[in-house]
């Protein structure tokens, strides 16, 4: 009797069909977001479940006797208990470096929406303001020979940095551990302090993931640190940034403007940012190219696939999280 697996959101039907291969596939292809009761029933039925964000904690997993295995569809795993699944030895992986290109495209991309008003001036230019020129029309900030300050600096802050060179920026970095001399040579950036570096930044990037220890990383007291004319943008995890102290500094003009990819309680956000124009909100997308999200997509079902103990990686799945 195959094994049954508990596919939590819709995804792509080569997806679907490569996990038929191996298994009973219970897959959510409505693709609604399901009641916790829901969600807790079917995946009390499941050997293993394929996410896409969903929270797997203490109760959801004591809910389950026959889970074995965990499949993030995601870098980043804070929905996840991991202590609860170690105790009870099921296995948890992730899809990590897939995307690290594609968000970094879409980190620089937001940034320069940001700094030069893009999203400002489309909303604009489409109710039919636009009657001519002015000096002062749309004035934002350069990218090009400008401080980027890039705080999480693993593989996508990296290409982002890379990135950077091109636009002739000098580059900061801030990181729990400083990166090898050789990393710091190849990407050109200089690792300072964290309040330097918000000091210093025309241009701050998150790239951290959410933890305990990074909560409100970019909280009241960091934001007064930084330039009146900077950007930040965040595309690590909602809980990085205190929204609310942010939505303050962007009403105060404290600092000149923010893009976000992620929220704090998403997909609710503060609905204060929607009354202002010097923010670009997009809905957790910086690895939403087609190609990437196939990627993400057939790892995380080999992942889970070798977590059960089958195909050519059986007992062994590429990609456990072992933090």
């Amino acid at each position: 009797m195959k094994k049954k697996v508990f596919v939590a959101r819709a995804i792509f039907p080569e997806t679907i069909a490569r996990l038929s291969e191996y298994f009973e596939v219970d897959a959510n292809s409505d693709d609604r977001n399901l009641t916790r009761e829901e969600f807790c029933d079917r995946l009390g039925r499941a050997h293993g479940v394929f996410l896409a964000g969903e929270r797997v904690d203490a109760e959801a997993i004591a809910g389950a006797p026959l889970l074995k295995a965990v499949s993030n569809m995601s870098v980043g795993y804070n929905n996840l208990d991991l202590p609860a699944l170690r105790e009870r030895g099921i296995v948890a992986t992730n899809t990590p470096d897939v995307l690290n290109e594609t968000v970094a495209d879409f980190g620089w991309a937001l940034m320069m929406c940001a700094a030069r008003r893009v999203a400002e001036a489309d909303r604009w230019t489409r109710k039919g303001a636009w009657s001519g020129w002015s000096y002062d029309m749309f004035l934002g900030g350069d990218v090009h020979g400008s401080t980027l300050g890039i705080i999480g600096m693993g593989r996508i802050g990296r290409a982002i940095a890379r990135r950077a060179v091109g636009f002739n920026m000098n580059v900061l970095y801030y990181n729990r551990s400083r990166c090898p001399v050789e990393v710091e040579r190849e990407v050109n950036a200089r690792y300072v302090a964290k309040d330097e570096l918000l000091k210093n930044a025309d241009h701050v990037l998150l790239v951290l993931p959410y933890s305990p220890d990074t909560h409100h990383t970019i909280a009241e007291r960091e934001l007064q640190l930084m330039k009146p004319t900077a950007t930040i943008t965040n595309i690590g995890r909602g809980g990085i940034v205190d929204d609310d102290a942010l939505l303050d500094a962007l009403i105060d003009k404290r600092i000149g403007a923010a893009a976000l990819d992620v929220f704090e309680n998403e997909p609710r956000f503060n609905p204060g940012f929607l009354t202002l124009d010097n923010v670009v909100l997009t809905p957790h997308m910086a690895p939403a190219s087609e190609f990437t999200r196939r990627r993400m997509a057939d790892l995380a079902a080999e992942n889970l696939i070798a977590a059960l103990g089958e195909g050519v990686n059986a007992g062994h799945p590429p990609n456990i999280i072992d933090v």
